[in-house]
């Protein structure tokens, strides 16, 4: 004679009258009672599964319903067929509970692949106009042979037998504070769910294979040293179907034989001789876009700076260009010809004699307020 099953009611302890919150209350004390992981009676994982069968019926109010009118039998009683559908109790468990009960979980979900750094050596002028770059990258990617199942071609994967699928193994913890359950990844799949009998030859099951893969980067004009471009998704790839992480391209750029960069500006230090100074010249300078000709107004002092405006370094994401700053230096000859030494001499009687200067804002002083330093 088939064993009676109990009804749900009985099995969770409540009246056939109990609300929602009693029904949840009681199955929350009786699952911690039976959960198999900490109960040590040779029936506890059938008695954990009655309680969570019934719970799935009566925390169901549809369910609950026709359970109420049909009993165990169901409609099918009455020539109709139905099905309650239960679920795994350990998932209903970790509903109701979460992680809470003393378990340590660890994530078996999709996992963002590592981000990668990339350091790219620029000239001065890639980096003030922009460029395009063609980059190799090493990097992780899905293996070409196997497409990503770490099977060789024409095998595939099998279902854990250590962990049934689920990526997880359940080990109990005993201690004086009583019984605790340690969910870890299986050791047997890594996590995985799965196994591979026959390995892909060319990436032994890993799935991946580290290769070389050639990328453009376009360098917007106005960049400078330690300047980050972000390629998204072109990192390492995910796990377990996860999206790739990010590049980082890191800039360096090489310094110029004549520019100096100062921010948005640049700077160029140009010799003129005494007569120039004295007298005012028409003189070259170079610029980003080849020589210009600048005026030397007569009695142009050492240090003097000249300002040619938007001639600098383009602005990085925003309009406009700094400025080019001509910086005069006059150049005092020290070796002379008689001729000009007998000129000097002449000029020398008729020009001021040495004065002592009154305090007077220093070169570097002025470059510091300029600047901003």
């Amino acid at each position: 004679m088939a064993e009676r099953q109990r009804d749900y009611y009985e099995v969770l302890g409540v009246d056939r009258s109990a609300t929602q919150e009693e029904i949840k209350r009681a199955y929350r004390r009786l699952a911690r009672q039976c959960h198999p992981d900490v109960c040590d009676e040779p029936d506890a994982e059938a008695r954990f599964k009655e309680i969570n069968e019934a719970y799935q019926v009566l925390s169901d109010p549809e369910k609950r319903a026709m359970y109420d009118r049909f009993g165990h039998a169901g409609p099918g009683a009455m020539g109709y067929g139905f099905d309650f559908g239960f679920r795994d109790p350990f998932e209903i468990f970790e509903e109701v509970f979460g992680t809470g009960f003393g378990f340590r979980t660890t994530s078996r979900g999709p996992r963002r692949g590592a981000d990668l750094r990339y350091d790219l050596r620029l000239t001065f002028e890639e980096a003030v106009f922009g460029c395009e770059k063609e980059i190799e990258v090493m990097r992780y990617e899905v293996c070409p042979y196997c497409k990503g199942s770490g099977a060789e071609p024409g095998t595939t994967p099998v279902r854990c037998s250590e962990c049934n699928g689920t990526g997880q193994v359940r080990r109990v913890q005993r201690s004086i504070l009583g019984s605790f359950v340690n969910i870890t990844t299986c050791p047997a799949c890594h996590g995985e769910g799965e196994t591979i009998p026959i390995p892909c030859t060319k990436c032994g099951g890993a799935r991946r294979v580290y290769m070389a893969r050639k990328l453009s980067v376009t360098i917007p004009p106005g960049v400078d040293n330690g300047t980050q471009i972000r390629l998204g998704g072109e990192g390492e790839i995910g796990q377990r179907g996860g999206p790739r992480g990010n590049l980082y391209v890191v800039l360096e750029v090489e310094p110029h034989p004549i520019f100096q960069r100062r921010g948005d500006d640049i700077l160029v230090e140009l010799d003129i001789n005494v007569a120039q100074a004295a007298l005012g010249a028409q003189v070259k300078v170079p610029t980003l876009e080849g020589e210009e000709e600048i005026t030397i107004a007569p009695g142009t002092q050492s240090d003097t700076i000249i300002r040619l405006r938007n001639k600098g370094v383009p602005r990085l994401k925003r309009n406009g260009r700094g400025d080019q700053l001509v910086l005069v230096r006059v150049v005092v000859p020290t070796r002379l010809t008689k001729e000009q030494k007998r000129l000097f001499q002449e000029l020398e009687k008729t020009l001021e004699p040495a004065q002592v200067r009154k305090e007077k804002q220093g070169f570097l002083d002025e470059l510091r307020e300029l600047f901003g330093l």
